[in-house]
């Protein structure tokens, strides 16, 4: 028999863990503080069974971290979990000023002869100051704040800069990506490129919708991220931002590209279409991969050199008209086919009544035959129903074997060579602009923004593999 365990924290506080607070405590640390009258900053005593410390408060570095913890930051520059059930008592010795550093001031001058270029923000941290007194990261948000942060810009662009979210990039939605695209439409207006900083987890995500949400730009839009923070001594984060305002001020594209290391060094940023590009490790500073294609170019020792043949990309010229489509239907899922999976999956999003389905099916395009009756049942409720691969190389070729055949005759889509994160964010654009089957058909199938080739490389498989 099992034996009830005691929790080592009481119910409210596993109630309060649902309301955390920005600096990350929350549940038993979080009442310890309240209970004490200390806040994040504030200088603390802190007796413990065996010693006594003393230091600042700092926020958790962790987003959903344990409650069972508080973080101090001794005089000797170190940081100290102190777990909350060895403390005796927390007392504040003085109050502390707010943590957000003091940035030097920089005093702006535009250079004659310098493009303007724009500098987005949706919360990532590629470009922040850290404040080691208390452990505070902050954002360099401002024209001020990037040129403090990374002066060697002011020697290269003239900069706009706008804060439009502060999102973790797995909270960005596709109404984001709306309000996104308007806001580059605006500013590609304004400058001669566009940097948008974003979190890395779901860049190629974003870099697709602005892909499709803007047609015809006149000028560079260059996505960036940074795979480590700007206060690790490894950071990307200079060189991404850096590298990526290089590329919207002076290549000569004018597509929606991610600019990102091409090297674990410092030695290239690749330039890659944003809608064949793919995040293939969790950490690494050359994490991003262009996939099924050539890359479109990198930047070297500050300059922009194109690899991929000028008939294969949109040039830039001042004079073309965008054309703003920013509208994305959001009632897409994409289901992956795994081995076991039953119709419930397909049944669900059916019975909810969604738009669109990209499957990411194995092999050349393939589902379990079981789930065949589902499908023609998806299709019959006027479901778009389209067909990718997991494979990360290759293209989809339904057929070729009668499971795929099968599909196809149900009304399932095949989408070549297309990312399935691409097809996704397509998927959700295309219902934004039309309702008509046939029109959803063709422009699935049409090659809009580079996500489909005609020739799916198979070198890049073979380059890979020999690393």
């Amino acid at each position: 028999m099992l034996k009830a365990v005691k929790p080592p924290f009481p119910l409210k506080a596993v109630i309060d863990m649902t309301k955390q607070d920005p600096e990350g405590y929350l549940g038993a640390a979080r009442t310890s503080m309240e209970k004490a009258g200390v806040k994040v900053g504030d200088r603390v005593r802190i007796e413990t069974l065996q010693s006594t410390f003393e230091g600042i408060i700092i926020p958790r570095a962790e987003i959903g971290s344990d409650d069972q913890h508080l973080v101090v930051k001794l005089d000797n520059g170190y940081n100290l979990g102190i777990r909350v059930m060895h403390i005796k008592r927390l007392k504040r010795v003085a109050k502390g000023a707010p943590v957000k550093p003091e940035l030097p001031t920089t005093s702006i001058k535009t250079k004659r002869g310098l493009p303007w270029i724009s500098i987005l923000s949706t919360g990532g941290t590629i470009a922040s100051r850290v404040d080691y007194r208390t452990g505070a990261v902050n954002p360099a948000l401002s024209a001020e704040d990037l040129y403090t942060v990374v002066p060697e810009l002011g020697d290269l662009v003239n900069i706009r800069a706008e804060v439009l979210f502060s999102l973790l990039s797995e909270d960005i939605q596709p109404s984001h990506w709306t309000e996104l695209a308007k806001r580059v439409a605006k500013h590609l207006s304004e400058s001669e490129g566009v940097v948008v900083a974003h979190g890395t987890d779901t860049l190629g995500y974003t870099s697709a919708a602005l892909s499709f949400a803007l047609q015809d730009i006149p000028h560079p839009v260059v996505l960036t991220g940074a795979q480590r923070s700007s206060d690790r001594p490894s950071s990307d984060a200079a060189l991404n931002l850096t590298s990526a305002v290089i590329g919207a001020a002076h290549g000569p594209f004018a597509e929606v590209v991610i600019a990102m290391h091409r090297t674990p060094d410092d030695t290239s940023i690749a330039l890659h279409r944003g809608t064949k590009v793919r995040k293939c490790h969790t950490s690494r500073r050359d994490a991003f991969q262009t996939i099924n294609a050539d890359l479109l170019g990198e930047v070297i020792d500050g300059q922009v050199q194109m690899l991929a043949k000028p008939s294969n990309y949109r040039s830039r010229d001042s004079k073309r008209q965008l054309r703003l489509q920013p509208e994305f239907d959001a009632k897409v899922a994409l289901l992956k086919s795994t081995p076991g999976i039953i119709d419930d999956h397909l049944d669900i999003l059916i019975d909810r009544r969604y738009h669109g389905i990209v499957f990411e099916g194995t092999g050349l395009g393939h589902l379990p035959q079981s789930l065949l009756p589902s499908v023609e049942r998806a299709q019959e409720e006027g479901i778009t129903l389209v067909m990718t691969s997991q494979c990360i190389w290759g293209r989809v070729q339904m057929r070729v074997y009668r499971t795929g055949v099968e599909l196809v005759q149900r009304g399932v889509i095949p989408l070549e060579d297309m990312l399935p994160e691409t097809a996704y964010v397509k998927l959700m654009w295309v219902l934004g602009q039309t309702q008509n089957p046939d029109e959803i058909r063709a422009c699935m199938l049409k090659n809009i923004a580079g996500e489909i080739t005609d020739n799916t490389r198979r070198s890049q498989f073979q380059e890979t593999m020999s690393e």
